[in-house]
């Protein structure tokens, strides 16, 4: 990692910076950690400055996503902060959001406080926890939020599971409230789930897998956001996977509600059908969905209805899924595959590099109140350089990451991360770069 007080500068580069809706040839300048100047009309080249020639490739806010789990506390050999960070710096992700998923649950500020203080000790990239919003992960008695708040947490969900009960939703979107804190919920109903594995419909049927209807998401979302108008409260749904769930959204914030939505970049350019011969890697929470649902989510991030683009990481080792498909468990790895993915969009004219460093960037960290996600001067110089044309193969063994669950493997993708700072500092640096 280079030294903190070495100033940089970015000359020739593509610099995109959403925040001022700036996509133009500058430079960018960084001293003691933070962004001096970028743009056209940065100037001044500090003592002793390392000199980067971007050479025209892009130079853009580093990713913050917002919906990383991680095995530690508790399945540490799934992975780390450690593992985590390094896979993160790789993809150009500078803030990782973790859920509270694990043994034990992150639901004391204690815990919180253990959270900050091990991923500052052991991870490349900033690392801020989301806290339970129901004890235990249970579903029934709210948390402490203003203390889990105080603590260092950047929002409250159950992580994995949806919370079933009405009335605990209410009341934790109105107790929120009154902290500006941010409920975020992953909208699943798990009964109309049951027993399902994969989208409901003709390619469940005939791969003899059980399906798992869109209602189990559209119910819950349509739920929540007359919750969030019945109580004034933030509301975000985690991901959503299919058009009539975007469509609630989309009302919700015509009416002017704090509503807000994610979705996985699996479900930007994945569908059903590649799920193949019973493919578990791509056995997923929610379920990959028909293509018509995957040119909506396409189109949600276009118009800017789908705020956020998350990687939706969840490490599993092989215990877990080298099983038949309808045993394996949910989840794939997406830290480092989460930007070259998401830049299939802007390579199939799909939408522009703005929106999608929008989507990537600069929207999740306002939906959290966090400085980054910028290239303005004063702002934390958490930054990415990339070149969106290089082509490469994702192989598995290659992932930093300590388990190998992608279901990107032997994807072509063109788009690498090149550097990646944060706060200043040099945490990943392509080998031939």
């Amino acid at each position: 990692m280079d030294s903190l007080s070495r100033p940089i500068v970015f000359e020739n580069a593509r610099v995109v910076d959403p925040s001022r809706g700036l996509d133009a040839p500058g430079r960018v300048v960084v001293t003691d950690g933070v962004i001096k100047a970028a743009g056209p009309g940065a100037t001044g080249t500090p003592d002793g400055a390392e000199i980067v020639d971007a050479a025209g490739r892009i130079v853009a806010p580093g990713l913050v996503d917002v919906r990383v789990f991680v095995g530690e506390p508790g399945a540490d050999h799934r992975e780390t902060f450690a593992s985590a960070g390094q896979a993160a710096a790789a993809g150009g992700v500078t803030t990782i959001v973790t859920m509270p998923d694990t043994d034990p649950v992150i639901d004391d500020p204690a815990l919180v406080d253990f959270i900050a203080r091990r991923a500052r000790d052991t991870a490349a990239v900033r690392v801020l926890p989301m806290a339970a919003l129901t004890k235990h992960l249970a579903g029934r008695e709210m948390t402490e939020i203003g203390l889990l708040r105080e603590a260092g947490a950047v929002a409250f969900t159950d992580g994995r599971r949806s919370v079933a009960n009405p009335q605990v939703m209410r009341r934790a979107l109105t107790y929120a409230r009154d902290f500006g804190a941010l409920i975020v919920n992953q909208p699943t109903d798990a009964d109309l789930v049951g027993a399902g594995v994969m989208n409901e419909g003709e390619t469940a049927m005939r791969l003899g897998l059980p399906g798992i209807p869109k209602e189990a998401e559209i119910i819950v979302v349509e739920r929540d956001v007359r919750l969030a108008a019945l109580t004034g409260g933030r509301y975000h749904a985690a991901q959503i996977s299919c058009a009539e769930s975007l469509d609630v959204v989309r009302r919700a914030k015509k009416a002017g509600l704090a509503v807000t939505c994610g979705v996985s970049v699996a479900h930007l350019t994945l569908n059903e059908r590649d799920i193949g011969p019973y493919r578990t890697f791509f056995r997923m929470t929610p379920p990959l969905r028909a293509e018509e649902d995957r040119q909506a989510m396409i189109d949600g991030v276009a118009d800017g209805t789908i705020d956020v683009i998350v990687s939706s990481h969840d490490p599993q080792d092989v215990d877990t899924k080298r099983h038949p498909f309808a045993e394996a468990a949910d989840g794939a790895v997406g830290l480092e595959t989460l930007l070259a993915a998401a830049l299939r969009l802007v390579h199939d004219g799909r939408t522009d590099f703005l929106t999608l460093f929008r989507a990537l960037s600069t929207r999740p960290a306002e939906l959290l109140g966090l400085p980054g996600g910028r290239l303005a001067p004063g702002a934390p110089a958490d930054l990415v350089l990339i070149d969106p044309d290089m082509p490469w193969i994702c192989a598995a063994e290659g992932l930093r990451s300590r388990s190998k669950n992608t279901p990107f493997e032997g994807a072509r993708f063109s788009g690498r991360v090149l550097r990646t700072l944060v706060a200043g500092r040099t945490v990943y640096r392509y080998a031939q770069s």
